[in-house]
């Protein structure tokens, strides 16, 4: 399984367009935006910005990272990712998570906090459901119907892949036993190789094969500040993620992120990269003026120095499978 990398995009919509351009041109292999239904700064709908971004693009795989499922009725989710994998050709991955830092998220959509893992487990089948021959019938505890038709189905056979987002055991758990690839954040190299350890065991324990025609996808979202002066970049980051989680960052980012110039951010990689990690997910931590600006240079400047060790990486040499 090749190293690939992908981009994920601020809530802005005069950057969506020119930045998924310019990520697709420079040769990264996906795109993704956030979600948030009701947070303290704006955010758009996900699969919305992204069936905007699957008409601007081509090549490019697009993806939520990660979509709250817990907060949407499945039935009406499945449908929405399927239409947008027959609208971008069968390019999506459909990242998913159960989210719960933002509690007014699930006051706003009338969903009990506390049954946000049971739902997203629900959901997730729901759409595998949804996503095969119909008529199909589907009996669970928040979701029941008979001999339904939901048509047109996805372009990729049995849908998009999931990949599952989180942390905690709980979501560890959820990949193994559901998902086609696992999403990682704020994370050492570390904690992402124990995490995959703990993936394999989980698998192991549940007997699951994962589909022949498809290999478990380990990704990891990082955050990302370009600089010269390391500390800069620390401190730039620092005060983006405060902003964003609303909890001191400065110790954080300095443990998390990718930082510093592209050599340091090279050289980071690589003890990810020795984890396990396949896809990142580069998420720059910077005003929206600097967003194109990091985007050219990690394109130009950091990419060109990854075929210096990932072509010669014995890590590399198979795919990484359950």
């Amino acid at each position: 399984m090749p190293i690939r990398f992908g981009v994920e995009l601020p809530h802005r919509p005069e950057l969506l367009g020119p930045a998924a351009i310019r990520a697709e041109a420079l040769g990264f292999d996906s795109v993704w935006i956030g979600d948030h239904v009701a947070i303290h700064r704006p955010t758009l709908d996900p699969l919305g910005a992204l069936s905007y971004l699957a008409g601007l693009t081509r090549r490019v795989r697009i993806g939520p990272c990660v979509y709250l499922l817990a907060l949407r009725h499945p039935t009406i989710a499945a449908k929405a990712v399927a239409s947008l994998d027959v609208l971008s050709g069968g390019r999506v991955v459909f990242g998913v998570g159960v989210g719960g830092e933002f509690p007014k998220e699930f006051e706003a959509c009338g969903v009990p906090r506390q049954e946000r893992g049971a739902r997203v487990d629900e959901g997730i089948a729901v759409c595998r459901a949804l996503w095969g021959p119909s008529p199909v019938s589907f009996a669970g505890r928040f979701t029941r119907f008979t001999d339904v038709v939901a048509e047109p189905r996805p372009v990729q056979t049995g849908g998009p892949p999931i990949w599952i987002g989180g942390r905690s055991d709980a979501a560890l758990r959820r990949a193994a036993r559901a998902g086609d690839g696992w999403i990682a954040y704020l994370v050492t190299p570390e904690r992402f190789r124990t995490s995959i350890e703990k993936i394999q065991a989980f698998a192991h324990e549940l007997d699951r094969p994962l589909d022949p025609e498809r290999s478990f996808e380990p990704a990891h979202v990082l955050f990302t500040v370009l600089d010269e002066d390391p500390e800069a970049a620390r401190t730039t980051a620092a005060r983006y993620l405060e902003s964003q989680y609303k909890q001191p960052f400065d110790d954080l980012a300095r443990k998390y992120c990718l930082l510093g110039p592209p050599e340091a951010c090279a050289e980071r990689l690589v003890d990810f990269v020795a984890a396990g990690v396949r896809t990142f997910v580069t998420y720059f931590a910077v005003t929206p003026g600097r967003v194109l600006e990091q985007l050219e240079r990690f394109g130009t400047e950091v990419r060109a120095l990854v075929p210096d060790w990932a072509e010669s990486s014995p890590s590399l040499a198979a795919p990484w499978r359950i």
